[in-house]
């Protein structure tokens, strides 16, 4: 018995350890996170983000720090503690419909404009199922991934 819990606590303990693969989307878990120049408080701010959800990429780690890429391309390092393995994305172009199947001759359930961040619940090959909060409530939809950033190409389970 004991030697199979020392089994176990080993095993969970070097998973949990394992690194994750780089490059990685995760969002912001925080509505107020200052990225540096550098991995680590002594560099200076270089910028602050100010929307919890937004999606980044995760391009590079050191120690506790990461080097993350927003939508625009803008590059800095965040401590981890900022950041959220909750997989988000953010409408880019122009305003995107939302339709209530992944087919275009589906019905619109609502339309979203650029900027808009949701929540990632489902993909498929073309289509991203996404939550939207907002003052008029809670929609859930499909969106053509040509149309959002915070998705790899190739990437179908998230």
């Amino acid at each position: 018995m004991l030697t199979r819990f020392l089994f176990v606590l080993i095993f969970s303990t070097s998973w949990a350890n394992q690194p994750h693969p780089l490059p990685r989307f995760a969002s912001l878990r925080s509505n107020s996170a200052h990225m540096h120049v550098g991995p680590g408080n002594n560099y200076p701010i270089e910028w602050r983000f100010v929307r919890q959800g937004l999606p980044i990429e995760i391009i590079a780690e050191f120690d506790t720090w990461r080097r993350i890429r927003d939508h625009q391309g803008t590059e800095g390092w965040v401590h981890q503690s900022l950041l959220s393995g909750k997989r988000t994305i953010i409408i880019m172009g122009n305003v995107q419909n939302i339709y209530s199947k992944p087919d275009e001759q589906s019905d619109i359930v609502a339309r979203a404009e650029p900027g808009v961040v949701a929540t990632v619940i489902e993909t498929q090959a073309n289509w991203c199922k996404i939550e939207v909060r907002n003052d008029q409530g809670r929609f859930k939809g499909w969106v053509s991934r040509q149309q959002v950033w915070g998705l790899y190409a190739n990437e179908i389970k998230v």
